[in-house]
C-alpha cells in the first residue's frame, strides 16, 4: 500500500515526467435494451422507467487512468483475454515509447502474462534471453514474470495491488463515473452501440471532466 501510495504522490509533484498509469479490466458490462420508452417527469408525476428489457450481450472494457491528468484511455471488445490485455498495453506505451512508465493494477493471471513480459523487454531493449514458459528463465511461471515486470530499475514497472484491495487503484473510482453517468441508465439496442457509447463518453470525459483524483491516503495500515 505504502509503495502505490508513495507512487501517487511523486506523480502529483510538478517536476514529474514518469507517467503513472491505473489499469482494471471492468467486464460483463451488459447491453440492455428497454422494451418501452422512458416516461420523462410532469408536473406532479416521477420519471418512470420501464423494468423489462432485451439483452445484445455483454462488452469487456480495459481502461488506463492517468493519474497526473486525470484522463482515461480504452478499448472495448468481447473478451479480456491475455492478447487483448497485451493489445491495450502496446497501445498504451505506443504513446510515450521512450517514456518512464508505472503500470498500478491487481494481480490477475492476464497481467502477469507472457505477452506482457515481452512487451515490457521489447519497449525497454532490455533484449534479454526470456526462457520458455513454464519451464525455464523468466517466463517459467507466473511468480518469476512478476517478479519481471515488478523490476524497480525497469523504465517500465508494474505495481500490484495487494489482494482484495481494488479500493487502492484509482481506475476503481472512473468506473464508478461511468456506471452512473452513462450505464445505470441507458438503453443499447446491440452490444456495438455499447461499446460506441463507451468510446464516445471516454472522449467526452477526456474533454470536458478529465482531472486528477485527490489521494489523501498515506498507505498507512487502517487496524492495529
Amino acid at each position: 500500500m505504502r509503495t502505490i501510495c508513495e507512487a501517487y504522490a511523486t506523480a502529483a509533484q510538478e517536476e514529474s515526467t514518469r507517467h503513472t498509469i491505473c489499469l482494471d479490466e471492468k467486464t460483463g458490462i451488459q447491453a440492455l435494451e428497454a422494451l418501452r420508452p422512458l416516461r420523462a417527469m410532469r408536473p406532479g408525476q416521477i420519471e418512470k422507467r420501464e423494468f423489462e428489457y432485451k439483452r445484445h450481450g455483454t462488452q469487456a472494457l480495459i481502461a488506463s487512468f492517468d493519474v497526473t491528468t486525470g484522463t482515461v484511455f480504452g478499448t472495448v471488445g468481447d473478451s479480456r483475454t491475455e492478447a487483448d490485455f497485451a493489445a491495450h498495453l502496446e497501445q498504451l506505451l505506443s504513446r510515450d515509447p521512450q517514456g518512464e512508465w508505472v503500470i498500478i493494477l491487481d494481480q490477475l493471471n492476464t497481467h502477469k502474462s507472457e505477452a506482457a513480459v515481452r512487451l515490457v523487454d521489447h519497449y525497454c531493449d532490455l533484449q534479454l534471453e526470456l526462457g520458455v514458459k513454464g519451464k525455464s528463465g523468466i517466463l517459467q511461471s507466473m511468480a518469476s514474470r512478476a517478479q519481471f515486470l515488478e523490476e524497480p530499475t525497469h523504465r517500465i514497472r508494474f505495481i500490484y495491488t495487494p489482494k482484495h484491495s481494488s479500493w487502492l487503484n484509482q481506475v476503481e473510482i472512473w468506473f464508478s463515473i461511468l456506471v452512473r453517468r452513462l450505464l445505470k441508465r441507458a438503453s443499447f439496442d446491440s452490444s456495438a452501440a455499447l461499446r460506441e457509447r463507451i468510446l464516445d463518453f471516454i472522449d467526452y470525459f477526456n474533454r470536458t471532466l478529465a482531472k486528477p483524483f485527490k489521494w489523501t491516503y498515506k498507505g498507512r495500515p487502517l487496524a492495529a
